[in-house]
């Protein structure tokens, strides 16, 4: 998720099984003729967005049951990282007074430890801290209505920084040293994904895919043993699959949520380095993980880094990503080298 949706906005709803790309979808095999009885489907809404899980439930449990453990891993997700809820334990860390100490829950805690280990490692590209800047180019809760003028950028860079954080993993604590608000959305949502995944194994499900605002992951395989598998099709006129055995998926683009003013147009995607829109290269980034919180966030940080330092960023931390490039030409793929094993293999 890029680094201005976030958990609790109000998008346009993702195609089930989607996971968009640039131009186009990464959509999964619609159900077959051939599909067992046992092959069933769910969905719902979350995060403003939508959810969808398709399983193979061979003890066939009670399908208000499946549904209630999802909602329920999500709900939890909301309660504590939306910032779009003011009664969210996130909400309330922002709005808390400079020096005082917070003690997280543990989902809170671990993705906020995540955003922070890919701060460190990508120079900032993602930012925990990011909302103010998020706000001043008209996204999220407290958007503005017009592009910034020089004055109002520098005020909300000036609340910006991960390094401000002073975050101890050993009590799941972190400090508010004034005017810090925490934004999770380039991350939280791939978090409600395995969230969601580990509550269905809970239940015994074993077999599944699913898939929040376009975020996916495939647990174990479809019945017939062939793994769950996405299309990713980028407008370039050759569509590719991904097999999900046990992995996740997440993209970022600038197709879905921009914003114009004044004659000027820009996505959601927002450098912390530099408070801006991200550049146009980049249509779009898909990462593989076996994490979907992992994937998200990667996504995020490809997308602010852009097609070339993001692909020796991916090169050098063995990620599995593919880049949709705008070039003369149109549209291109761009695949790091872990990327091209996992498909090689």
């Amino acid at each position: 998720m890029s680094p201005a949706t976030a958990a609790g906005t109000a998008p346009a709803p993702a195609p089930s099984f989607a996971c968009r790309l640039a131009d186009g979808y990464a959509a999964a095999a619609m159900p077959r003729r051939a599909d067992p009885s046992s092959l069933q489907r769910l969905e719902g809404r979350t995060m403003g967005t939508t959810w969808s899980l398709r399983f193979d439930n061979p003890r066939m449990l009670a399908l208000d049951e499946v549904r209630a453990a999802v909602d329920e891993s999500l709900d939890r997700v909301v309660a504590q990282m939306s910032h779009w809820e003011p009664d969210s334990d996130i909400s309330r860390f922002n709005r808390a007074p400079a020096g005082s100490r917070h003690r997280l829950p543990a989902g809170f805690a671990t993705v906020l430890a995540c955003a922070l280990e890919w701060a460190r490692a990508s120079g900032g590209a993602l930012d925990p801290t990011v909302a103010p800047l998020v706000a001043c180019w008209g996204f999220g809760p407290e958007a503005a209505s017009a592009a910034p003028d020089a004055h109002t950028l520098a005020d909300a860079a000036a609340r910006v920084g991960w390094q401000r954080l002073c975050f101890e993993p050993r009590d799941a604590s972190v400090l508010q040293p004034g005017g810090v608000v925490l934004d999770l959305s380039g991350i939280a949502k791939g978090f409600a994904v395995d969230q969601g995944v580990e509550a269905l194994r809970a239940l015994g499900l074993r077999d599944l895919l699913f898939e929040v605002g376009g975020e996916l992951r495939g647990a174990g395989r479809r019945p017939g043993g062939l793994p769950w598998q996405v299309q990713v099709d980028a407008g370039t006129g050759a569509a590719l699959r991904v097999p999900l055995a046990d992995m996740a998926v997440a993209t970022s683009g600038d197709r879905w949520h921009v914003r114009e003013d004044a004659g000027r147009r820009w996505s959601h995607s927002i450098d912390p380095r530099n408070g801006q829109p991200v550049g146009p290269a980049l249509a779009g980034v898909t990462v593989l993980h076996a994490q979907c919180m992992q994937a998200d966030a990667l996504a995020t940080v490809l997308t602010v880094l852009g097609p070339d330092e993001g692909l020796r960023f991916a090169d050098a931390h063995d990620i599995a990503a593919l880049f949709s490039v705008r070039g003369a030409e149109g549209l291109e793929w761009r695949a790091s080298t872990a990327w091209k094993k996992a498909h090689r293999d």
